[in-house]
């Protein structure tokens, strides 16, 4: 296990950069006639890196295999155990890395940075004890939509910053017999609960565990007021919000079912696109920061990152090709033909109106997913323990309790206590 915590402040701090163009160079793909077998999520901006890697070097590979699917995160340990490995990659975020580490799963790649990382920069290596792990292509964060148009028939002249503000918008709206449940989040069972809790409680200055310890530090006044804070939210959502994920989400709101919404900025460009949403909501749809507990507060958001790794469980050969293919893919043509579809961290990036949520959150101080080894069994216990709360049946402080006993029983499995 590694016991190091990851620091990604390069990658956020590339989020408000553009760099220019790379020079034309012509594809090198490394090792031919190798297998290349990718396993990734599934949207957009992951789409065109893969898309663009497979026309770059599928005719130089044996087989190119990807499979995008929204399982990726369930399945990619026991994907990536046997020797050898179902997959040469994983495409992944912040969290998912250090899942795949904690089993030692994945190989560092700073030989193969030197070999094919001339166009790569700083800010996108993701290095860990001195050794860089991921390469970041696209940085992502949770953050407030609005219909503007609905708020303005609503009487509220200003985009709600903090989640008092939000509240009091969503009541608005409801009062004036707009919409009964104007709000949107992901909030489906599982590991969406936990990251939703997770937004509220950095906003409210939380730590998740004692200083230098694994021991957990969320059944706390900062845990108590974010349950209380999602508490009064939760009272505007769909009733059926604990199935909501962002396919469900982004869904009512393409739909014109939902006024506000906390969802995902890589979802931004299918939203404002001309090929999902409602022609109202896509002309009326506006992507702000994440809100605040306080005005100029810290935004209640986690800022993420999603790159390429390489599996430790293959030969060398099908290391080097899958490494070179799909750094072949971030190109600055690549970028210009898919540029609204992420928050890119690569050359050729335009921020447009898609990236502005990310962007804004970004500038206001946003914390990063936390990374650090324990902190997977920490979001499944919030996600599995929290639910009795938000359906009403337990008290914010028992939940917090159950949740700290569910992570304490992990972590001793675990090794990282006592």
């Amino acid at each position: 296990m590694f016991l190091k915590k990851i620091a990604i402040t390069g990658v956020v701090a590339g989020l408000m950069s553009t760099a220019a163009f790379a020079e034309s160079h012509a594809v090198d793909c490394g090792p031919e006639g190798q297998s290349i077998r990718i396993l990734a999520s599934d949207f957009p901006a992951i789409h065109a890196i893969a898309d663009q890697a497979e026309a770059n070097c599928g005719a130089a590979a044996a087989e190119f295999v990807r499979n995008h699917t929204t399982e990726a995160r369930q399945i990619m340990n026991a994907a990536l155990t046997p020797d050898p490995a179902e997959y040469t990659s994983v495409i992944l975020a912040n969290s998912t890395l250090t899942q795949l580490m904690n089993d030692d799963l994945v190989r560092p790649l700073d030989d193969l940075v030197e070999k094919y990382g001339a166009g790569i920069k700083k800010t996108q290596l993701i290095t860990i004890g001195g050794k860089v792990m991921a390469v970041a292509f696209m940085a992502n964060a949770q953050h407030l939509y609005v219909r503007e148009d609905i708020l303005a028939e609503a009487g509220v002249e200003e985009i709600p910053t903090t989640y008092d503000e939000l509240i009091a918008a969503a009541e608005k709206i409801r009062a004036a017999g707009i919409m009964e449940h104007p709000l949107v989040m992901n909030m489906q069972v599982g590991w969406n609960v936990g990251e939703t809790f997770n937004l509220f409680f950095l906003a409210h200055g939380g730590e998740f565990f004692e200083p230098g310890t694994a021991e957990p530090k969320v059944n706390s006044p900062a845990g108590i007021a974010a349950l209380e804070t999602l508490a009064k939210l939760v009272e505007y959502a769909h009733p059926d919000h604990l199935t909501h994920a962002s396919n469900e989400t982004q869904g009512l709101w393409e739909a014109g079912e939902a006024a506000l919404g906390i969802m995902w900025g890589s979802r931004g460009a299918a939203i404002l696109d001309e090929d999902g949403a409602l022609p109202v909501v896509r002309d009326h749809t506006v992507l702000a920061a994440a809100p605040s507990v306080e005005p100029g507060g810290v935004p209640g958001a986690t800022l993420w990152w999603d790159g390429i790794t390489i599996s430790k469980n293959i030969t060398d050969a099908q290391a080097e090709a899958t490494f070179a293919a799909l750094i072949s893919g971030m190109t600055p043509e690549m970028v210009q033909a898919n540029n609204d579809d992420a928050v890119w961290l690569l050359d050729g990036f335009t921020p447009g109106r898609a990236a502005a949520g990310v962007a804004a959150t970004a500038r206001g101080g946003a914390k990063p997913y936390p990374m650090i080894p324990q902190i997977g069994l920490m979001h499944n216990a919030l996600g599995a323990e929290l639910v009795d709360f938000l359906k009403g049946e337990e008290s914010a402080e028992q939940a917090l309790k159950d949740v700290e006993a569910a992570y304490v029983t992990a972590a001793k499995e675990a090794g990282f206590l006592q």
